[in-house]
């Protein structure tokens, strides 16, 4: 026997852990194992992705990441299963049979049907039969049919244990069986399937609520299989009913005219305890208990269950759009090291201008009153004119928010004006913007700036950076997400911030000039140890190489591991300090350099000399070949950054408006965003077209993120132009007709059609668009109405002058395509 049995279990549970992953991933067991010990250790996944190739024999970070969450959710599940093992033993129930059941459960939701006889509750009408004496009487009607249930209750009626007469004898032995049969972890266990692939949700609006929630007009009637309910829908649904505007209900399945009362789930409970109708004496109390036990207990528990797993799944849709989306901003392609100015647009109090050298440092800031009310136009374009030829300004970056339009005409006639000035005007999302204005961080970043122009200054560094300047902004306030405040908040800020570091670590970080928040998004460094490598560069001047990092207080051997590889020292002591190669690796760089007989600058770049090398020369015990090709490619273009090379779209010239826009017309534009149900496209008339999922492509489309990202350049052919509503429905195909227009696919996805149709959730333009977000509240993952300076995303600004209806990316689309109420 093993000396310790409860240490033995745990090994067993591990070992199985590991192995469930490795199954899943489709990968070897001891690869897991090799990952799990390096995130045990406090290794991150970009350095195990790129550092520990050899260990994990060649995991990505794709699968390291999934990785990462089942073990969360397996290990939170060992934990339950320890939990429920205590409790049943604690009870003297647990024997061999039990404990097996509960080892052998794969689910969470398993597990909790076995635990379900045995989980403490309150005294039930079942439990209060049991100490009435009446667990026998159920024992012999379901035992034996044979009896005449009135007869036999007889028998038990005893007025001093609350058993009045035969009708209450026979009521206590039905609830134990309702318990019973409630209680069958492997009957529920079927039900449930069987109802997630049959059922349906119906939705239904409530009466009187026709008016008030019109955005939710396409679910005013409507049902739809579980398994075919894509996540917009049932977010919409689901936020509908939370708003007091629909009613939902689970059926277990289509009942057609004429269908036998008795439905299959009762039948399947039935076979299973062995109930039928051959004309004996108790069969018709028994089918009246199984359908009492159906109707009023198993299906209310399936409903529940059945709610969570379609919220789970719709949740976690969403929450893979947000991170995707995410994922695209931050890596969009960085304009670069370029003076830019940034104007951050608005009405009444004026645009706000910020100038930023080609570090990002400001350099000069202005308002100006080109729009209504004041009307100073050519004041302000010569305030514009002035700065750009002072500061040497080569790009112009537009905010998107209220007053985009006017701003954006403002930039164009001043570049028409003043072609000497050789600029480039940009539109560029403000989503956080004011979020990170009103930030401490920007307090202490920019302290001399009022908080009004620090959104200006934000803009201008986003075009050169984006990622540099977003890390700054808590990633849900970046909103280009659907539905985001309805999502849980601790999954969506594990699944952002995962983004967030995986998009930093694979571009790297200048030690140097690297803000606060980016340091913090590097490998191995936390919120204090990045204050103190600051701290440290303020006194101490920059890093001339990485090992002089090893001199900030806190950064220790395990923190420099960690973070060494993604740090970048350009023109320090060291070439290869500029490098993605880990400093552990640089006796590897110095064999092949006495290899080849050259210097680092000489090899750098030379893909002749390095493309002739075998990486298996230069293996050893600690690096295998997966990390010298690494280093050979890091050596023939060093530094590279991952991010595709900053472009514009050639807008057309003359077509600057609605009017200018005919059917038929090919023009280049941007994707702004995409959404479940297409792509938004600017195409340089301030309003961003809509090219529904079925014109993206010829052939079938899953996820418009297959064919377009947020940032790409297209030619996009006009199929329709609706002037009075502000509407443009475009296709990528361009070879099609003009007539042929994407199908109109019914009112269970509003949205698709000719662009005239909102957003999941949210029918035509008047209703708003995903989730039913109309101009009152703020559109997809809307969340209220933004005071002051911008608590939170999805509200309405008012304490800057703006009156845009949300702060998010996809909102803006929306509006902008029109699909959304100003």
């Amino acid at each position: 026997m093993h000396p310790n049995p409860r240490r033995r279990r745990i090994k067993i549970v591990t070992t199985s852990v590991n192995q469930r992953i490795a199954d899943e991933l489709g990968v070897r067991e001891r690869q897991v194992k090799a990952a799990v010990d390096l995130l045990d250790g406090g290794a991150t996944v970009p350095f195990i992705a790129r550092y520990r190739k050899e260990a994990t024999e060649m995991l990505d970070d794709a699968q390291l990441r999934t990785l990462e969450e089942r073990l969360r959710y397996l290990r939170e599940m060992e934990e339950r299963r320890t939990a429920i093992l205590e409790s049943i033993r604690s009870q003297g129930k647990l024997d061999e049979a039990l404990e097996a059941q509960i080892m052998g459960a794969d689910s969470k939701a398993r597990l909790e049907d076995i635990y379900l006889p045995y989980k403490p509750k309150r005294r039930t009408k079942a439990q209060i039969a049991r100490e009435a004496g009446l667990e026998p009487l159920a024992d012999q009607l379901i035992g034996d049919p044979t009896l005449d249930p009135q007869a036999i209750a007889a028998g038990y009626v005893d007025a001093d244990k609350g058993v009045a007469d035969t009708s209450a004898a026979l009521d206590g032995a039905r609830a134990i069986l309702v318990e019973r049969f409630g209680e069958d972890a492997d009957l529920i266990g079927t039900l449930r399937e069987e109802m997630w692939t049959r059922g349906r949700l119906v939705a239904k609006v409530r009466e009187g609520r026709e008016e008030a929630g019109a955005k939710f007009a396409d679910y005013f009637d409507f049902a739809e299989p579980f398994t075919k309910l894509p996540s917009h829908r049932i977010l919409a649904m689901f936020r509908g009913e939370k708003e007091d505007v629909l009613d939902l209900v689970l059926e277990p399945e289509e009942v057609s005219e004429g269908a036998p009362v008795r439905s299959s789930y009762e039948a399947r409970i039935a076979d299973r305890f062995g109930v039928s109708d051959q004309g004996r004496p108790a069969d018709r109390w028994l089918l009246d208990t199984v359908r009492w036990a159906w109707r009023t207990r198993i299906l209310v528990h399936l409903g529940i269950d059945l709610r969570g797993r379609l919220w789970q799944a719709a949740e976690d849709e969403a929450v893979r759009v947000f991170a995707a989306n995410l994922r695209d901003l931050l890596l969009a392609a960085p304009a670069g090291t370029r003076p830019t100015m940034g104007l951050d647009p608005g009405l009444r109090t004026g645009v706000k201008v910020a100038v930023v050298d080609t570090t990002g440092k400001v350099v000069a800031t202005e308002t100006i009153y080109p729009h209504e009310p004041r009307r100073r136009w050519d004041e302000s374009i010569a305030i514009l004119a002035r700065l750009a030829a002072v500061c040497k300004v080569e790009l112009i970056a537009i905010g998107n928010g209220t007053a985009s339009r006017e701003t954006d005409k403002l930039a164009a006639d001043l570049l028409k004006r003043h072609p000497e000035l050789n600029l480039t005007k940009v539109m560029v999302s403000e989503a956080g913007a004011s979020v990170y204005s009103a930030s401490a961080y920007a307090s202490q970043e920019l302290p001399e700036l009022d908080v009004s122009l620090r959104g200006a200054v934000s803009i201008a560094r986003r075009l050169q950076d984006p990622l540099a300047e977003l890390v700054k902004i808590d990633p849900k306030s970046i909103g280009v997400g659907q539905y985001q405040h309805d999502l849980a908040e601790s999954k969506l800020s594990r699944s952002l911030d995962a983004v967030v570091e995986d998009c930093v670590n694979a571009v790297g970080v200048d030690v140097n000039t690297a803000s606060a928040p980016l340091l913090t998004r590097v490998s191995g460094i936390s919120d204090s140890l990045a204050r103190s490598i600051v701290a440290h560069r303020d006194a101490n001047g920059p890093f001339r190489s990485r090992g002089a990092l090893k001199s900030v207080p806190r950064l220790g051997p395990k923190a420099f591991e960690q973070c060494a590889g993604f740090l970048r020292i350009p023109d320090g002591d060291d070439p290869l300090d500029a490098s993605s190669v880990h400093p552990e690796a640089y006796p590897v760089v110095r064999r092949i350099l006495d290899t080849t007989g050259s210097d680092l600058k000489a090899l750098f770049g030379n893909a002749r000399t390095l493309r002739a090398l075998k990486p298996e020369q230069f293996v050893d015990e600690t690096f295998g070949v997966p990390t010298v090709t690494d280093i050979l490619a890091e050596l023939e273009k060093p530094g590279r950054d991952p991010r595709p090379e900053f472009k514009t779209a050639a807008f057309t010239e003359g077509v600057e408006t609605l009017a200018d826009l005919k059917p038929g017309m090919v023009l280049e534009g941007v994707v702004t965003n995409v959404a479940a149900f297409g792509a938004f496209v600017d195409i340089g008339v301030h309003q961003d077209g809509l090219v529904h999922v079925s014109a993206l492509s010829k052939t079938f489309v899953k996820d418009p993120r297959d064919v377009v990202k947020p940032g790409d350049i297209v030619r996009a052919r006009v199929l329709d132009v609706d002037i009075p509503r502000k509407r443009i429905s475009l296709t990528l195909r361009l070879d099609d007709e003009v007539e042929n227009r994407p199908e109109r696919r019914g009112p269970s996805e509003p949205g698709r059609g000719d662009g005239r149709r909102g957003g999941p959730g949210g029918g035509d333009g008047r209703r708003g668009g995903p989730g039913g977000g109309d101009g009152r509240r703020g559109g997809p993952a809307a969340g209220g109405h933004r005071q002051g300076q911008g608590q939170g995303q999805g509200q309405q600004r008012q304490g800057q002058g703006r009156g845009a209806p949300a702060d998010t990316a996809l909102a803006d689309a929306l509006r902008r395509a029109g699909l959304l109420d100003r």
